[in-house]
């Protein structure tokens, strides 16, 4: 999956009630201070669309290198080599239009969502939420078969929609993710596009936050981006369960206007899915 090579690979923390205490990391952010109380807790790199020409600017300011290697597959996650626990995190992925006034993002359009894995290393004490996300190739996961956007507002196809998630493990399936609507996001449609224009224009260092313009600049302001909008709630077995050789993660966002949740059960089940009305991502973990 080179699709997105040139795409800057962006995600956000907290934009789903509950979902931060259930990963371990509400006291990761116990010092970020939010315009309210539901919103997110801030954004965050996974994927730097670096070029060689940037190397001497990119060591300035001590980008980490990690963040140059695209991590996204829509078939597999590589655990790291390192004993360490990893959870999956569905989560509706956005492919977005991006636009520039005077070096400052100016306008995010958002043209397809569908299945994504923000897929994280579970391990305390991490100076960045960027530490835990890219370990390498395949290490996240966005589905090959995308939906388009006819308008990020209310009235819209997205409306329609839900999503909910599954650990295939010796042969059982398990839910991995509650199944719940996308308008169920804290932040969503023009209140999520402004606060993530305002995020990423004033964004500072601190805490296990980055500063993302710099890193926009360094990348010579890409065109294009995946933004992760937050990953849902576990259900008692996702929130205990970490991510071993031989799983498969499957994510389904589905159009809950046309099918229901027991037929996206069957059709995991029998690994057969309905691409008309869901947007399907299964990872063999390796």
């Amino acid at each position: 999956m080179d699709t997105y090579r040139d795409f800057l690979g962006l995600g956000i923390a907290g934009n789903f009630a509950l979902h931060l205490a259930q990963a371990g990391e509400l006291e990761d952010f116990k010092d970020i201070i939010t315009a309210d109380e539901a919103a997110p807790k801030g954004m965050f790199p996974f994927y730097l669309p670096l070029h060689v020409e940037n190397e001497a600017l990119v060591s300035s300011f001590k980008a980490k290198a990690i963040l140059k290697t695209y991590p996204l597959s829509s078939t597999t996650i590589k655990l790291p080599n390192k004993d360490v626990n990893v959870q999956a995190e569905p989560e509706v992925g956005l492919t977005c239009r991006l636009e520039y006034i005077n070096n400052k993002l100016s306008k995010i359009i958002p043209t397809h969502f569908g299945a994504y894995n923000d897929c994280s290393i579970r391990v305390a004490g991490a100076s960045k939420i960027s530490d835990k996300k890219n370990w390498g190739e395949a290490s996240k996961g966005i589905s090959d078969n995308l939906i388009a956007i006819d308008k990020f507002s209310a009235g819209g196809v997205m409306d329609n929609y839900s999503i909910c998630s599954f650990l295939r493990r010796d042969g059982e399936v398990h839910s991995y993710g509650e199944d719940v609507e996308l308008t169920g996001y804290s932040y969503f449609y023009e209140k999520l596009l402004d606060w993530m224009i305002n995020q990423i224009n004033t964004q500072e260092d601190f805490g296990p936050l980055e500063n993302l313009s710099e890193y926009i600049s360094t990348c010579n302001n890409p065109k294009e981006a995946i933004i992760s909008i937050g990953a849902t709630r576990y259900t008692p077995y996702g929130e205990s369960t970490f991510l071993k050789s031989s799983d498969e993660v499957i994510i389904v966002v589905y159009n809950a206007k046309n099918i229901s949740h027991a037929e996206v059960l069957q059709s995991v089940k029998n690994s057969s899915y309905d691409t008309d009305n869901m947007s399907v991502l299964a990872q063999k973990v390796l």
